[in-house]
């Protein structure tokens, strides 16, 4: 799989600096991540061709594109994917919301390319047990960093996401089985430490979030539900949605959604 990055940043990030990241992310879902899931992709930065028609679809030389921009209102870049390659896997990178969450642009960008690589059309979901209720049985999102998106490590002195193992989607216990890439362990209070506790299979880490949609649905005005580790978490989950970053909106969240979100407390 060839995933077209497409810089539309305007010269905020440099061509140079994100052929690093690409160089580093490219060596994380081969070195990483593809030994764990039997499969991979490969990010190439390709030109841009705004002056052209934006009928064709010159920008487009791979299977899937990832449009890095510096904020979501630059040039309505959601109305450009839509209007330019309708119906191409796709993801965006905006340096503008890296910057409001206090993380480094290549994080996002490793982050979605993961997620790309996994599921193209963010249509996925895995069986598995409801977050909080854990007899009863829901549809976990596949998504492969948002459970532990707070955390990273370096490749090559680039910033890059942390992801999830095959193991996290079982719904068993697997004794001495790892669930994510690090397997760093916290406490209850949510501090890393030698005597925590790692990633439990369906749940998250702090900063991160997970999605699912449950069919049995019943006082809720949308099927579609989030759960966040914590506040961090809920700014980060609450940024996309307000500004419509692609893989959230994909997956049709409703007002009920929103409105849980932003009135919860921690």
């Amino acid at each position: 799989m060839i995933i077209s990055v497409i810089n539309h940043s305007n010269g905020e990030i440099s061509d140079e600096r994100l052929e690093r990241a690409i160089r580093a992310i490219n060596r994380q879902i081969a070195e990483d991540f593809e030994p764990y899931w039997s499969f991979g992709a490969k990010l190439r930065l390709e030109g841009r061709s705004e002056t052209r028609s934006r009928k064709e679809l010159a920008d487009m030389r791979g299977d899937a594109i990832m449009y890095v921009w510096n904020k979501p209102n630059a040039g309505n870049p959601l109305n450009y994917h839509d209007k330019t390659h309708r119906g191409i896997p796709y993801g965006f990178v905006f340096k503008e919301l890296s910057d409001e969450l206090d993380e480094e642009w290549t994080v996002t960008l490793s982050h979605e390319a993961l997620e790309l690589t996994a599921d193209p059309e963010s249509n996925l979901f895995v069986r598995g047990p409801h977050p909080t209720k854990r007899k009863r049985t829901v549809f976990h999102w596949y998504e492969m960093c948002d459970a532990v998106q707070a955390e990273t490590y370096k490749i090559d002195n680039i910033e890059v996401s942390n992801f999830v193992l095959p193991l996290y989607f079982t719904s068993s216990a697997e004794k001495g089985g790892r669930n994510d890439f690090l397997s760093r362990k916290y406490d209850a209070f949510g501090k890393a430490g030698p005597d925590g506790k790692t990633l439990k299979s369906f749940g998250i880490n702090p900063g991160g979030y997970l999605g699912f949609y449950d069919p049995k649905n019943e006082d809720e005005k949308s099927e579609m539900h989030t759960l966040d580790g914590d506040t961090k978490a809920s700014k980060r989950l609450m940024y996309k949605l307000q500004t419509k970053t692609a893989r959230i909106t994909r997956h049709d969240f409703l007002t009920a959604s929103r409105d849980r979100l932003a009135d919860k407390t921690r």
